[in-house]
Formats: C-alpha cells, sequence, structure tokens
C-alpha cells in the first residue's frame, strides 16, 4: 500500500525548512522531504522520511510513484537567479526539466489516487522584466500580467513552469483520444525578495538585503552589489510560508487565476542599510554596484500589485517592514551569532 505524503522539494533550501516546520507545527506529520543536499538534523525529525536525490532523476521519480500516495506538492527545488547566471543550462534543466518531471509524476499520482494532486509552485518577481528605469519608476505596483519580459534564466524559467503549470492544469493532451482532466489544481505565488532571519542568503540577486544585516551582526563591514537606490519588494519568510499555506487552503472555486503576486513592502537598499545601522550603529555598509546585478535588479518592478490574492483568497501580510525588522529579523539574526560567540 502506498503511504500518502505530502512532499516537499527543495527542502534543505530556505523557502523549504520554514514550511517544513509551519507544516508540522499545523500538525502534518507525513512530509516527505526532497532535495539534492540532506536536510538539517532539526527538520528531519519534523518529516514522516527524507530522501536525498535530483528531481531530474526518472529513477528517484519512478520510486516516488511506485512507493507514495501524493495528493499535494510543494515544488520549493530551484536554482536561484544569481547562480542561474553563470550555469544557464543546469539552471534550466533543474528549474524547467525539474518541474515539468513533477508535474507529470502529479498526473500519475492523481490516476492512482483518483482526485487531482493539487501543486503549489513558487515563482519569482524575476520573471518580470522592464526595459529601464524611467519605465520601473512609472510602472509602480505592477499586476500579474504585466512586463513578464525576464532577462534573466531564473526569471525565464520561472515564467515558463507558471505556464506548464496552466498547461497541465487545462489543457494537458487536449488532442488525445482519452483526455485527462483535473489531474492537477495548480497555483502558484510569484514571491519578492525573501528575507529569511534563520536561513543563511543563498544565491539570489535580492540578497543584498539579508547579507546587509548578516554581515552587521557579524561586526562585518558589508559591499551592497547594487545602488542606493535601488528599490525592489519584499517579504519576510514568515510570510511567504504564511502566503503559501493560505493559497493551499483556498477554496479552488474562489481562485481567478492560477498565479498570484503576493508581497508586504517595498524599500530600496538605502532604507534597508539605515534598519541595519539603526540596530548595529557600528554597521559598516557601502555600495559599490556590480554593473550586471544591479542590471538585473533595475529590470524588476518597485512594487507588486497583489490585489488579486487579497480579493480571491483574503491574502494579508503580518509583517511590514517596521515589524519585520524590529521583531524578526533583527533579534534572531542577532541571537544567531551570540550563540556562536
Amino acid at each position: 500500500m502506498r503511504k500518502e505524503v505530502i512532499l516537499v522539494t527543495g527542502a534543505a533550501g530556505e523557502v523549504g525548512q520554514a514550511l517544513i516546520e509551519s507544516l508540522a507545527a499545523a500538525g502534518y506529520g507525513n512530509i516527505l522531504a526532497l532535495d539534492i543536499k540532506a536536510v538539517p538534523a532539526e527538520i528531519r525529525a519534523l518529516c514522516h522520511e527524507e530522501i536525498v536525490g535530483d528531481i531530474v532523476d526518472d529513477k528517484l521519480l519512478n520510486r516516488l510513484v511506485a512507493e507514495y500516495a501524493i495528493p499535494q506538492v510543494f515544488h520549493m527545488a530551484a536554482l536561484l537567479s544569481t547562480r542561474a547566471e553563470y550555469t544557464p543550462e543546469t539552471a534550466h534543466r533543474v528549474n524547467v526539466e525539474g518541474t515539468l518531471n513533477l508535474l507529470k509524476l502529479s498526473v500519475d499520482q492523481a490516476t492512482w489516487i483518483g482526485q487531482p494532486v493539487k501543486f503549489i509552485f513558487p515563482s519569482s518577481v524575476a520573471a518580470y522584466g522592464l526595459p529601464d528605469l524611467e519605465t520601473k519608476r512609472r510602472a509602480g505596483a505592477v499586476k500579474e500580467d504585466d512586463w513578464n519580459k525576464p532577462t534573466t534564466m531564473y526569471g525565464c524559467n520561472k515564467l515558463y513552469g507558471e505556464h506548464l503549470g496552466r498547461y497541465y492544469a487545462y489543457h494537458y493532451r487536449q488532442l488525445a483520444a482519452e483526455q485527462r482532466q483535473n489531474s492537477i489544481d495548480f497555483r502558484a505565488l510569484r514571491f519578492p525578495g525573501l528575507i529569511s532571519a534563520f536561513t543563511l542568503p543563498a544565491g539570489g540577486t535580492s540578497d543584498y538585503g539579508p547579507e546587509m544585516i548578516h554581515h552587521a551582526a557579524q561586526g562585518k563591514a558589508y559591499q551592497s552589489f547594487v545602488r542606493e537606490d535601488a528599490r525592489i519588494p519584499f517579504m519576510a519568510m514568515p510570510d511567504a510560508v504564511k502566503a503559501l499555506l493560505d493559497l493551499q487552503e483556498a477554496p479552488q472555486d474562489a481562485l481567478t487565476r492560477t498565479v498570484y503576486n503576493v508581497t508586504s513592502f517595498s524599500l530600496s537598499a538605502a532604507e534597508i542599510a539605515d534598519y541595519v545601522r539603526v540596530a548595529f550603529p557600528a554597521a559598516q555598509i557601502s555600495f559599490a554596484p556590480d554593473v550586471q546585478r544591479q542590471g538585473i535588479v533595475d529590470t524588476w518592478p518597485e512594487d507588486q500589485d497583489d490585489s488579486a490574492a487579497r480579493a480571491d483568497w483574503n491574502w494579508q501580510p503580518d509583517y511590514d517592514a517596521d515589524r519585520a525588522f524590529a521583531e524578526y529579523l533583527i533579534p534572531n539574526i542577532r541571537q544567531r551569532y551570540v550563540e556562536k560567540a
């Protein structure tokens, strides 16, 4: 008999770890954690099982189909934006082929369990691509269907992942003699830059924000790779997890789209530095923009319009900028390095 589990890919990553903690706290004990590297022991203890493996490994996916009943997938695994630019072909393999494999696995699972598989997919602000700073400033908070012309491999991968999910949800094998209807209930969140207090930045182009805090907490100087006026939307990690859980719990008939913007606050790099200097008066923060990475940030909107999420499933972040820094980021990151001292 297949064991029923909730599959979390990318379980060792920033979002994956935070999500597993919240799922466990909510009473889910049947979590199957999957990542190419082992999850920390404290996260492993919250899971029914851990598998170390690659989402592009056909043998692994065949094993998942054979051994488990998977009514729900949280697909967190991805190669992030900065790393993806150094190895774009590898990024495509992980971010696109991996997503495609999991969508196909979900179709197979739906056949076995006799119901649609709920597939939660984190997308990114990187799916946008504005042509210049003037347009970016004029655009303000952008809607989901505006400016979908990403300039990074990661952004292209995420945008394509959104389209693949919509295809598998509504149009999969539409010309086949025996069509599979409603095999996947696909739901995507287009996240802003995410900031976690408990895991280290891992290669995102928006990581100059958390990097400032981590360096200041260690008494290390930090040189930002973006300009002081660089502005994009951000979200504290607890709100990212809240959004994932809120969306997966929303009634399907309340949803008017497959992809939703969610956001919390928009800050410039200088404003982030100001928050850090208030908490760490000795912080040494300077700005030496990297032309290429700055160029990527300049294509992302200053803010995201998340009115559809607010209307359809009552999305509301818990953390504005003041609360995120004062109650979540600063005290927890400070404590991390006090404990290591």
